[in-house]
């Protein structure tokens, strides 16, 4: 990350607001799908079908915390959980819109660091950041509304499994939160666990591998694989069983788990954050590469089960419920 020259503003209180949106603004570039970026009272968006609209909210001392987080690393996570929900609606990032609020005394480089690590993340999904909001709050807040393109495809909805199908995963569960359990005991290792937490590896490509291969559903894995496939057994009205026998469990998830006296199972069907990709396809479906089937869909009053049985400890994670 950049390191601020000796001229610049130590606080957001000195920079002021103009000062910010300026220098967030500053390197933007311009893009086909924003006839109108930055600098109006609106952006312009240029979409080929649906538009789906999804917000994200990040707080202070909820989602993250400056002694375990670099502010790039708090930009890129943020942008990539909310990008994570379009991928799952199968459409394609196009625009996006950050509303920021920080107390005055916040250092300036921290604040533009952190913009600079959601430009990075915005980079990587291909999405574009079209403008947003800031001001004063008392801690540091990021809202982000995201919104993707579905060039005339239907949504993946999570209403769409049907018995007879299977359930498949892109993507690694269990690390962020085995990274998080390792940082809450004032650890920093296994580094890999703890870089997990610290900034998701989104597989973007995730929402076009499943629709090209027929899915019948799709959900980002944000609360934990067993929560997020509740909902689509709810949504869907069936039940699913997920295999363990379909899953390796990494050296680090098990080292931290022995070290800690816990489960790690609990991390891999729980754990949330890693913004992984569950999906269900027909039971004739060709997976594509980098898709492990990991259970089947069934008929029957709507639940998730493990092996067959029901899992007996947390399934993920609720903020106003906890577990």
């Amino acid at each position: 990350m950049p390191t601020p020259s000796p001229n610049e503003s130590n606080s957001l209180g000195e920079l002021g607001e103009f000062g910010l949106i300026a220098s967030i603004t500053a390197d933007l570039t311009a893009d086909d799908r924003v006839p109108v970026g930055p600098g109006d009272d609106g952006a312009v968006v240029r979409i080929d079908g649906d538009l789906v609209v999804s917000t994200d909210t990040f707080v202070e001392g909820v989602h993250f915390r400056h002694d375990w987080s670099l502010p790039h690393e708090i930009g890129q996570r943020a942008v990539a959980a909310a990008v994570a929900d379009l991928i799952a609606m199968g459409s394609r990032p196009v625009a996006l819109v950050i509303a920021f609020s920080a107390p005055g005394e916040l250092a300036a480089s921290w604040a533009k660091q952190c913009t600079q690590g959601m430009k990075i993340e915005a980079a990587k999904s291909g999405i574009a950041l079209v403008g947003g909001d800031v001001t004063a709050g008392p801690v540091v807040t990021l809202a982000l509304t995201v919104m993707g393109d579905l060039a005339g495809h239907p949504p993946l909805l999570r209403s769409g499994a049907r018995p007879g199908d299977v359930v498949a995963l892109r993507g690694r569960v269990g690390w962020s939160a085995a990274g998080l359990r390792v940082l809450s005991r004032g650890f920093r290792s296994p580094r890999v666990l703890v870089e997990a937490y610290k900034v998701p590896e989104v597989i973007y490509s995730a929402g076009g591998e499943a629709r090209s291969s027929g899915a019948t559903t799709l959900i980002d894995v944000s609360d934990g694989l067993l929560a997020d496939l509740g909902h689509v057994a709810a949504a869907s009205g069936v039940r699913m069983n997920i295999e363990r026998a379909a899953f390796t469990l990494p050296e680090p998830l098990q080292a931290v788990s022995a070290a800690i006296g816990v489960d790690p199972w609990t991390f891999v069907l729980a754990g949330g954050e890693d913004h992984a990709f569950a999906a269900t396809f027909p039971a004739d479906a060709v997976l594509p590469a980098g898709w492990v089937r990991i259970g089947e869909v069934s008929a029957g009053e709507p639940a998730v089960t493990v092996d067959g049985a029901e899992w007996e400890g947390s399934a993920g994670w609720d903020h106003f419920h906890r577990s």
